[in-house]
Order: structure tokens, then sequence, then C-alpha cells
């Protein structure tokens, strides 16, 4: 008999756009040839240019979504993204306790590219010392990093680092900086795991920007994981993935 492939479970928002959350997660696994499962943490009205209303789900919803996923089907790899308040993160954390050998990886969502808050203030604490030590990996973009780490700014190169290892030191198994939103002739992403160097990943950075390229980034690792790829070897490949994927839409629009 054959085996039946790994499925990615998504833990995350809807966006009736289609630019982010779950539609963006969805086709990143896809692409990769994986099926995805889902536990819907809230559900977003929103345009390309503006959050008009979330409508959070209850904790407790997400927490059996998760459990009958996880029941039913053979998990490689859990994405998380959108989680919107601080009971959905404590209840996504009790279901990863439960599920130590499945790896997910944590898309720490705190506002739509719009600028729309899609995570309540006092769930940051919560996110950081309760979700990210269950996670393998946190891919936070350098405004989400900041916020994390207690900062107010992003002032260079240096203090990214020192955020980083702020996160580390809270708990995180690995960080993943992501330098899309930076400046400069490249795009540079960099790992940071405990006792090891950085590690650097590069790409001429597009002029297209493209909404959900977070969502679609941690997805591509969480599948990657899923197919047995190390951690370095995922988010390579994922970062090659979300590149080739702007390219081909600025091709589009010229």
């Amino acid at each position: 008999m054959a085996m039946t492939a790994p499925r990615v479970l998504v833990v995350a928002g809807s966006d009736s756009s289609g630019g982010a959350g779950l539609s963006r997660d969805i086709e990143a696994i896809a692409a990769f040839g994986l099926h995805t499962a889902l536990a819907v943490t809230a559900v977003t009205v929103q345009t390309h240019r503006q959050v008009l209303a979330v409508e959070a789900m209850p904790p407790a919803l997400v927490a059996d979504q998760m459990r009958a996923a996880l029941g039913a089907n053979p998990v490689g790899a859990i994405k998380i993204g959108m989680l919107a308040r601080k009971g959905t993160i404590e209840a996504v954390a009790s279901v990863l306790r439960a599920y130590p050998h499945v790896p997910a990886v944590l898309d720490p969502v705190l506002a739509a590219s719009s600028g729309g808050a899609l995570l309540e203030p006092d769930a940051v604490a919560a996110l950081t010392h309760d979700l990210m030590p269950l996670c393998r990996l946190t891919t936070p973009n350098l405004q989400e990093l900041a916020l994390l780490a207690g900062s107010l700014s992003v002032r260079g190169e240096e203090e990214v680092l020192c955020q980083g290892r702020n996160l580390l030191d809270a708990g995180a198994p690995a960080v993943l900086i992501k330098g899309g939103h930076g400046s400069g002739k490249w795009s540079s992403d960099i790992l940071l795991r405990p006792d090891s160097e950085p590690v650097r990943f590069e790409a001429l950075r597009l002029n297209r920007r493209l909404r959900g390229t977070g969502c679609m980034l941690a997805s591509a690792i969480a599948a990657l994981l899923a197919l047995d790829a190390t951690l370095e070897e995922s988010v390579r490949r994922a970062k090659q993935f979300v590149h080739d994927h702007i390219g081909r839409a600025e091709e589009t629009a010229g």
C-alpha cells in the first residue's frame, strides 16, 4: 500500500481579498505537492488596502479544529499565522504540547500590510513566552521583530541581531529574521539558532511588493519540513520559491 503524503496543518485567519492568510498558505503548500488541513482562527473582512473587520473564533473551537485535523490525517508540520488574541495563543500552545514531534512554524502576524492590527496588544507577551518556545521556527519581519523583542525601532543589523537573540533567550529554538521590508540591493534573511553562527539567505530585491509573502514563506518552510528537509534547506528553498513567485508577478504586471 502506498504511503499517504503528510499534510500541513495551517492555523490561521481568512482574508476575503485572497491576498494573504489561508488563501496564500494553501497555494504555497500545494506548490510542494502537499494537501492542507485547516484550523481557522479568525474571519477578516479585508481589501488590498485596509482591514474592515475581524471576527475571532472562540479559542476552544480553534483547539478542537487542530485536534480533529491531527487525528484525521498524518500531519508532517504545522504552520501558524494569525491568532488574533491571547486566549487563542494559549489554546494553540496547549495542542502543540501534546504533539511535540510535529514541527511548527510560527509567522507572528501582528498587523496587515495595510496597517490594520491583527493581534490584540496584550497578546504579544503570550506569543513570545508561551508559543514561540514550542515552535521549530519563528519568522518575524523587521517590524514584528522589534515589537516582539520589546523595542520601538530597528536601527541597523547589530540591533536586529540583538533583538533576534533576545527571542532565542526567551526560548525560541530558531528565528528567521526576514529582510524583505528593509532597503538596499539585496534582501537578506538571517537564521539564528542558539550556539550557531547566523546563516544568511540573500536574493536580489525585487521592486514589486505583494501581500501575503510572509504567509507563503512560512507555509513553504512548513511544507518542506513535512517532506523531511532540514531547517536550513527548508528556509533556502522556501525563500527561492517566494522570490520566484514575486518575480513572476512582476513580469505579469510589467
